[in-house]
């Protein structure tokens, strides 16, 4: 089998993290509209992550974040985001590389991206748990509705 000269999955990967990039960008200029709000999962061990060491220790290896009412001063950049979150009516800043993101969904409108982790990083033990959660009738909603998947892996040669 030829050697793939342009590493298309690593093409693949980037421009879905644009897309990532691109909805943030779009919820710090405009809000977040309708019923739109994101879950991002990301892993605390990538080099760049700064979050406060008291939720380090409670998720040493990947936590979720939930985006829809309560954020503040969103900034993104072209490699990353900052977000002030509430932890415990505590406000904190959060500093996320694009490629610490493991997952990016809205599911509003059903729409979930999968990324892989990158090599030499052991992948997180379970799922990850949210840590910011949306209101209960609206997590129950949540829970009964089904989002596309899109998993880098399906990109992949084996």
């Amino acid at each position: 089998m030829p050697q793939d000269l342009f590493q298309y999955e690593k093409m693949v990967e980037a421009a879905l993290r644009g897309v990532v990039r691109d909805a943030l960008h779009k919820a710090a200029r405009e809000g977040l509209r309708s019923e739109h709000h994101f879950y991002i999962g990301f892993d605390t061990r990538f080099p760049g992550v700064v979050i406060p060491d008291t939720l380090r220790a409670r998720f040493p290896e990947e936590m979720t974040i939930v985006l829809q009412h309560q954020f503040w001063d969103l900034d993104v950049s072209e490699e990353g985001f900052s977000v002030t979150l509430s932890f415990q009516k505590q406000l904190e800043r959060l500093v996320v590389p694009l490629a610490a993101v493991r997952s990016f969904a809205d599911p509003s409108v059903k729409f979930e991206l999968i990324f892989a982790m990158p090599e030499g990083m052991a992948p997180a033990a379970g799922l990850p748990t949210p840590i910011a959660a949306p209101a209960k009738a609206e997590k129950a909603a949540a829970e009964k509705t089904t989002a596309e998947v899109v998993a880098l892996d399906s990109f992949r040669k084996r």
